[in-house]
């Protein structure tokens, strides 16, 4: 397992290269589940409409365009997810995926799984004071 997980940091890492310096990497195991087929077409928390076939999610507070990498820890798989809705409300779960990724990565058909997930956080920007100068 933790194999699998380094391997995602560094595929993750990899594909990050553009982001900050300053910014975070955040990981994390966490319980995962995915959208019900009625909400095909209907209108995320972001205003898009849920495609069943993108690779998109949904998280109680990442911000919305936050790309996550999510790895399957049973068979090593993973995808990364754009973050462009609210949820889930089910208790103790963490993410939401879209059918496409559920299957991508073997949770489809499964309900819920625990999954590695990680993203950046941006760097957080200074308020200009005295002692900085612009």
């Amino acid at each position: 397992k933790l194999i699998v997980f380094v391997l995602s940091f560094v595929c993750l890492s990899t594909v990050c290269l553009a982001q900050n310096r300053d910014s975070t990497m955040v990981l994390k195991t966490i319980k995962a589940s995915y959208y019900a087929n009625k909400f095909e077409g209907r209108k995320t928390a972001s205003g898009v409409r849920y495609r069943e076939a993108l690779f998109t999610a949904a998280h109680k507070t990442l911000p919305f365009g936050t790309l996550v990498m999510v790895t399957n820890p049973l068979n090593g798989k993973f995808i990364r997810v754009l973050i462009n809705d609210r949820g889930p409300f089910g208790k103790g779960l963490s993410l939401d995926l879209s059918k496409a990724a559920a299957k991508a990565i073997g949770l489809f058909g499964r309900g819920v799984g625990m999954v590695d997930m990680s993203y950046f956080l941006p760097a957080k920007k200074e308020k200009a004071g005295k002692d900085n100068i612009n």
